[in-house]
């Protein structure tokens, strides 16, 4: 390879037709045929996700009793549930100093995120029995191979098949924004189904009782999913204007999301022991652990957000005019 380019094309003045021997138009039928198909299978493969997204989905919530699903006392409890985690969302879409997202995309991203959270909890479902074979480290490997890269792509994936396409995905921090907004729709499926599973009985008693009971534990693991997906996201951001390592840069963003989500999850067991030793209730402990865990990751989130807003202010300060207009890339199918 010579400055990007084969050896021949590197070497010819252009007076050579060097049609499928080191270059490529559509000349032939064929040719055609090849360009329509990829353009075909590219938009219907992204609605048969979806789709196969929402049938997962149906699913999920046939296999329980529906009555608790559709259950106007577990609504609530839900969206009780997500209020700390949509509040960080609204922190970090505060951060973004440049232009506003559309309410249609973030809708679009939330709802996305909600769909494929399906493919997470059908892979989980599938693999944990497996890794359950090995004492002790079966479940570390579980959420390292399997809990954290599954959950983070799907919530990467959210993002990546329609809001990043869109024109108005216009700088890095936007990543984020959109990153933390598909976090907070996985998190709002994960927790219905928590508070569902929880209701053994559509009584109006258990309801209150158990889905009451529930709602502070999944209030306070909702916005662990933001901050992860927030971080991939933002890498996501950065890969769209450096298409020449796009690719390691949204691995390198799914790999932080991955390592941190698997991590909380490999720690879990040490609020239960803290409660035992001091004679607290465990949801007091926990509470302590989400604190320290999310805020420590949390401020580091916070950190590279502000580093973009402040150079952002900096470029722009004496300037009237926007944003330069961002370019399409490679990476961008």
């Amino acid at each position: 390879m010579v400055d990007g380019h084969d050896p021949v094309q590197a070497r010819d003045d252009g007076t050579r037709d060097l049609y499928d021997v080191a270059s490529w138009e559509v000349r032939s039928p064929l040719d055609g045929i090849a360009v329509t198909l990829y353009r075909v299978l590219r938009v219907t493969g992204k609605w048969l996700l979806v789709f196969a997204s929402v049938g997962i989905l149906l699913w999920l919530a046939l296999s329980t009793d529906l009555s608790r699903v559709i259950n106007p006392i577990v609504g609530g409890f839900t969206l009780l549930s997500i209020l700390p985690a949509l509040a960080l969302v609204a922190f970090v879409w505060r951060s973004d100093v440049t232009s506003s997202e559309p309410l249609s995309l973030l809708a679009a991203t939330f709802a996305l995120g909600t769909l494929f959270a399906g493919f997470a909890a059908l892979v989980n479902s599938a693999l944990g029995g497996v890794f359950e074979l090995v004492p002790v480290v079966g479940t570390i490997w579980f959420f390292y191979l399997v809990v954290g890269p599954v959950e983070e792509t799907v919530k990467w994936l959210a993002v990546r098949i329609y809001a990043y396409r869109s024109s108005r995905f216009d700088a890095v921090i936007d990543g984020a924004v959109y990153g933390a907004v598909a976090g907070l729709g996985f998190a709002t499926i994960e927790n219905a189904l928590y508070i569902t599973d929880a209701v053994g009985t559509p009584v109006i008693g258990n309801v209150l009782g158990a889905g009451g009971g529930v709602t502070p534990l999944r209030a306070i693991a909702g916005p662990g999913h933001v901050i992860y997906s927030a971080f991939a996201g933002y890498y996501l951001g950065l890969a769209k204007f450096n298409r020449d390592l796009a690719g390691p840069i949204v691995i390198k963003g799914l790999l932080i999301a991955t390592l941190i989500h698997a991590t909380y999850n490999t720690l879990a067991f040490v609020p239960s022991i803290a409660a035992a030793v001091l004679g607290v209730p465990t949801f007091v402990t926990l509470l302590a652990f989400v604190v320290l865990y999310d805020g420590f990751f949390g401020y580091f989130l916070y950190r590279k957000l502000a580093r973009y807003r402040a150079t952002y202010r900096t470029l722009y300060a004496d300037r009237d005019e926007p944003s330069p207009a961002t370019e399409r890339t490679e990476f961008e199918d």
